[in-house]
Parts: structure tokens; sequence; C-alpha cells
């Protein structure tokens, strides 16, 4: 029996904030896989803050998403048909499957993983491009020491969490900054972080002088804009700012908002770099062996907000940019 395809299509570029119309929503048949190929039921969909990035037509770390073209997302599914070698039917795979119910790779960029290790969805999160992007961020860009002082914005979204655990593992003082006041019991109580701060109801400036008398060490930015500004007011000598994300400026309509205090920089003798997780690839291996030990030792802990639908995408993208999710949100296709 012929199987029917539903997916997202970028249907025009957003401005500022995306909406619906950005997309369309459309039922194709599913392609047959041709020698060298397989066929993957997509079971649940990644959305990340960085998908906001994909549609725009500018120059980036990646190609962006073309107009009529399947909107670009990691994802989980199972093998359904293979005319590939290195996949069998019944395998769980991850990889850039886009927001859809059946995809059709020739296998590159697709991991096999093992569906009884853990529960499927945390190999999109812990285990999966979050939770490398976490580690490999903290400690191969922020090299975080014991005794130091990290603080983490966007604290008790998908790679915050697993951040600031990072680095209680590592022996660290760990401040969280993040919207609410159940998110940041969240992060002291249930994450073990030794403060939160609620951008909210706070100033946060002056909340870092009180967290952090001796200043900030580490500053593991996913926010920028004005929380990025009163890390850089804050810092130690030799302080190390690790620039993951800027989910505050994906949505604007101007110019990004710059720090205009960066003179902190030359003051503290401290350093503030970029980094991208697919630098990484060769290393991910290790990193989840790691991680997934310290899952089963309880130090390290995930929340998935999954939300059940293919066709409630462009909504649910939505709560990542108005702070809506706790942890690491998805999409459950079926």
């Amino acid at each position: 029996m012929a199987l029917t395809n539903h997916k997202f299509l970028l249907a025009a570029r957003p401005v500022g904030m995306p909406k619906a119309s950005d997309w369309s929503y459309v039922e194709t048949p599913v392609a047959d896989p041709k020698e060298g190929e397989l066929l993957v039921r997509v079971l649940y969909i990644s959305l990340d803050p960085a998908m906001r990035g994909w549609v725009n037509d500018v120059r980036s770390y990646t190609p962006p998403v073309g107009i009529g073209e399947v909107m670009r997302a990691l994802g989980l599914g199972i093998v359904t048909v293979s005319r590939n070698p290195r996949f069998a039917v019944g395998d769980h795979v991850t990889g850039v499957f886009g927001v859809q119910e059946y995809a059709v790779t020739d296998g590159r960029g697709v991991t096999k993983i093992n569906a009884q290790v853990v529960p499927l969805p945390k190999y999109l999160s812990v285990l999966g491009m979050t939770g490398m992007t976490a580690y490999f961020g903290l400690l191969d860009t922020g090299q975080p020491k014991a005794g130091e002082t990290v603080v983490v914005s966007a604290a008790a979204g998908a790679v915050g969490a697993v951040v600031g655990q990072i680095a209680k593992i590592k022996e660290c003082r760990v401040v969280g900054i993040a919207g609410g006041a159940e998110k940041c019991r969240y992060l002291v109580e249930e994450l073990g972080f030794d403060g939160a701060i609620d951008y909210k109801s706070e100033d946060v400036k002056t909340s870092l002088r009180t967290h952090c008398p001796n200043g900030i060490n580490v500053y593991f930015d996913n926010v920028g804009g004005t929380i990025l500004e009163a890390a850089l007011a804050n810092l130690a000598r030799g302080a190390r700012i690790v620039i993951c994300g800027a989910i505050s400026q994906y949505c604007n309509t101007g110019p990004v908002a710059g720090p205009s205090n960066y003179m902190s920089l030359l003051v503290n003798r401290a350093s503030m770099k970029g980094m991208l997780v697919f630098d990484y690839a060769d290393r991910y291996a290790q990193a989840g062996a790691e991680m997934a030990g310290w899952m089963a030792a309880g130090k390290l802990k995930s929340r998935e907000d999954i939300v059940e639908g293919l066709a409630t995408f462009p909504e649910t993208l939505l709560k990542l940019f108005k702070g809506e999710n706790i942890g690491k949100l998805m999409l459950k296709v079926g």
C-alpha cells in the first residue's frame, strides 16, 4: 500500500517572530528508496532555536533552507525500508530528517542508536546534539576548573540545564539565569544549581554581583543582548565567555544588539569565543559514553518537553522564543 507523507515546507522567510504562514503543510506520496537509500518513519522531531537562523537568507555555518524545501530539523525514527547495507529494517536512527513523517536518505549523517539503553527522546536531548553542545561548549571552550564560578543563561533550556549539571560534576559553583520562579526552582531543587536568577523579576546585573562576589569565571551564553551585557560587567580576571547562542536576538527585525561594554574583556584579560557542535563530530561517541555514565550514576538528569502532533509545528516552535519550555522541546510525530 502506498504511503502518504505530511511535511512542512518553507513558504516565506520569516520577518521577526515566525508565523504559521511562513510554512506550508502539504501531503505527498512517499518515494521508494533507491539503491543505497533507506526510508525512515520519523518518530520525534527536535525543535531548536537554531531553526530560526536556518531560514534566514544570510551567510552562516550552513546554507539556508530554500523556499519550497522541507523545513530542516534533527529527528529520530525507525527504518522501515532499507537498500543500504549499513542499516536494517527496525533500526532506530537519528539524523537531519526534516519536519515530516517520512524521510528518504542515503545514510550520510545518520546514526544508529540503541533503543534499550534510555528512552528514545533522550537521544534528541542529553545524548543528542543538545548534550554534545553543552559538553563541548563548556569543557572545551569554557575550560572550567574545580572551585570556579560558572554562570549559564537560558539555564532551564535544553543546553543550559546540561551545562550547569556538567559544571557541578566538575566541582564548580553554578548559577543559572532563567525566566520565572518555576524555572529557578527547577534549577536549584532538581538540578542542584547553587543559585538561580529570575531575569523577569530581578535586575540581572545586580543579582550577579550578589551570587558571584568574586566574579564570573565561565559564562555560557545562550541569550545575548542585555544578559550578556550583565555578565560582561561581572567578570573575574581570566574569565572565559562561551558564545553558544543568542535567542533574545533571533527574531529582531533590526541589527543584532552587540555588547557595548566589551572592553571588560580587556580589563579582565578575558576571552569570548563562539562554538559550534558540528566541529566535534569525531568525538561525539566519547562524549555520549561519558554522559551516559553520568546518567547511570544519577549525576546527570534531563527533562523533555514533548508536544504531540506534527501539525502543531509552527505554534510549538514559538514556545522556544516565548520562553515557555523547560528542558528539551520536541514533537512526537505519531
